[in-house]
């Protein structure tokens, strides 16, 4: 797949979170501290705030825990699909 394969969603950048209402307070809670950036995955959310929200909502929900799954397999499980899907971890 080349870069003109892929589709393309309009994002605001993270150099303007800061300014922007609904996402300057959600930024710490999204970004990728080893990649100094934020995650494609939640940066189509950025036109909408609240969408933004309820990802990050659910994926701290699924990622805190169950009782049927320690941390170290959610963890291998989104590391495994990750991979899958030809995305960074």
């Amino acid at each position: 797949m080349t870069s003109d394969d892929r589709a393309f969603i309009e994002i605001i950048p993270d150099e303007d979170w800061a300014q922007t209402p609904g996402l300057a307070d959600q930024y710490d809670g999204v970004v990728d501290r080893d990649h100094g950036r934020v995650d494609n995955i939640m940066a189509i959310h950025s036109l909408n705030p609240a969408g933004l929200a309820a990802h990050n909502a659910l994926y701290v929900s699924a990622m805190s825990g169950t009782k049927t799954l320690r941390k170290v397999e959610r963890e291998l499980i989104a590391y495994v699909v990750s991979l899958e899907n030809h995305c960074h971890y």
